[in-house]
């Protein structure tokens, strides 16, 4: 448990960190093929499963599926890690986007667990959601056919390999990673149930062409949806002290070897290398090696620990939740801390 301080005692910064929106900006070509694949497959398949990060349910979300993939076929809307956000406003979450998105079904999971809750409702929504609807061309088929979408490192494929596990007991077939952009190219099929046949289609995370928002870009960062050497670890890291301070969550402090809160990511980080030995070598004006704070890698320790868990659950779309309020932000600090 973080030790408790009166953030009225600090100045934080009331503003996101400015950062241009060069920084935010990562459509690669495998991207563009990714997503004229998806359009032309769109027709033999039966139900979209739009997945996406539970830390932030309502910012981040590619507009370009709604306008030319969920609006044409049944849809699903999946936030993964739920095991990383604030259990207790996974209800409100839901509420929201359910009445005020027009989304009519969301499911919460966490596709490292086998005995998710999520994960096991989550096939007899799909072929609830697929006999409701009209076929049109694959009214005779027998086979269902499900595509699974969403933004960089969401849980895609880790879904598709649980839900392989769960219902057919055979081994993972997906590679899946810790970093934006594993999978590159659309898959072949793949069978995820026998009774009914169900055939998944993994597809390549696809971001917006240009981020819309800056702070919205942050998130997708912080939460590993954009490669951290295209944005930076210190930018992230600094984001991530920023949103902390403003939301009265100081559990870094003890984490980084500091006595108090601070908002200067320097400090933070110098902090970090001193507590945890992080020192780099470099050769100086005289030819000589002298060691260094190594201040990448303590931003690296400290992006890495809130992605972990380590500094406890966050829902960084707190002030997207409509009525909350600072009694919500004092709970949601509790929470964390």
């Amino acid at each position: 448990m973080a030790t408790k301080f009166d953030a009225a005692l600090y100045s934080f910064r009331k503003k996101c960190p400015y950062v241009t929106k060069d920084l935010l900006r990562w459509f690669p070509g495998h991207m563009n093929k990714g997503l004229k694949q998806i359009q032309r497959t769109l027709k033999s398949v039966d139900c979209v499963v739009e997945v996406h990060d539970a830390r932030i349910p309502f910012s981040g979300r590619n507009p370009l599926f709604t306008s030319t993939v969920t609006g044409a076929k049944p849809h699903i809307l999946v936030l993964n890690k739920k095991d990383l956000t604030v259990q207790s406003q996974i209800p409100k979450i839901k509420d929201q986007l359910l009445n005020e998105d027009g989304i009519k079904h969301v499911v919460f999971t966490n596709s490292k667990d086998q005995f998710c809750r999520g994960l096991k409702s989550l096939t007899p929504i799909m072929i609830e959601v697929i006999k409701d609807s009209n076929r049109y061309n694959r009214s005779e088929e027998q086979d269902f056919n499900v595509m699974i979408i969403g933004v960089p490192n969401v849980g895609k494929s880790s879904l598709i390999n649980m839900l392989r596990s769960r219902n057919t007991r055979q081994a993972h077939a997906l590679q899946v990673g810790a970093v934006a952009g594993v999978t590159r190219s659309m898959h072949t099929k793949m069978r995820i149930t026998s009774n009914p046949t169900i055939f998944m289609f993994d597809t390549p995370g696809i971001l917006e062409a240009t981020v819309r928002n800056i702070e919205m870009g942050l998130k997708l960062a912080l939460c590993a949806s954009l490669q951290d050497h295209l944005v930076g670890e210190e930018i992230i890291a600094d984001y991530l002290l920023y949103w902390m301070n403003l939301h009265e969550n100081f559990s870094y402090v003890e984490y980084m070897g500091l006595e108090e809160p601070c908002d200067d990511i320097n400090k933070v980080l110098l902090a970090g290398c001193v507590k945890y030995n992080l020192i780099r070598r470099i050769r100086d004006f005289d030819a000589r090696m002298k060691e260094v704070p190594n201040i990448t890698e303590a931003a690296k320790h400290l992006v890495r620990a809130f992605r972990t868990g380590e500094l406890g659950k966050f829902l960084l779309d707190v002030d997207l939740l409509k009525k909350g309020g600072d009694k919500m932000k004092e709970k949601l600090s509790a929470e964390c801390t």
